[in-house]
């Protein structure tokens, strides 16, 4: 099984290339548009991941406190989606980006908060400096 920090790599260089790529293809059409293709595009591709993984469960029939919170998760992506996308239609990706990128900041807070995650000092620090480097760029 591979280490789940190759994962969260490979998202991060994922998100990295989902901006560029973004910002050329929201160019001439709206935000939301481009919104909805993008999600069609991943619907039809786990789709097909789940199909041949074997992975398909009826989720009506999973359990319910699961359920709920993907959905609400879901609604939250959507949301994020719809954002990341206006702000890509009208900012530089250099700059919508590392803001986008601040949810790492509210991540750490919320897992702090509702999960009862426990931070070290470096990680308090390394998140510091996480939000400092956005502002930083964000108000040069």
């Amino acid at each position: 099984m591979l280490d789940w920090k190759l994962f969260a790599l490979g998202s991060a260089f994922f998100a990295g290339l989902t901006a560029v790529l973004a910002k050329v293809g929201v160019k001439d059409i709206s935000s939301n548009l481009a919104t909805l293709i993008r999600t069609m595009v991943i619907i039809i591709f786990l789709a097909i991941l789940v199909f041949v993984r074997k992975e398909w469960q009826n989720p009506f029939l999973l359990n319910r406190k699961s359920l709920i919170f993907l959905v609400l998760s879901g609604l939250a992506t959507g949301l994020s989606w719809m954002c990341y996308y206006r702000a890509l239609k009208t900012g530089p990706a250099s700059l919508v980006a590392p803001i986008d990128k601040l949810s790492l900041a509210f991540v750490i807070l919320l897992s702090v908060l509702f999960l009862g995650e426990r931070l070290s000092f470096y990680e308090w620090v390394g998140s510091f400096f996480i939000v400092a480097g956005t502002l930083i760029i964000i108000f040069k």
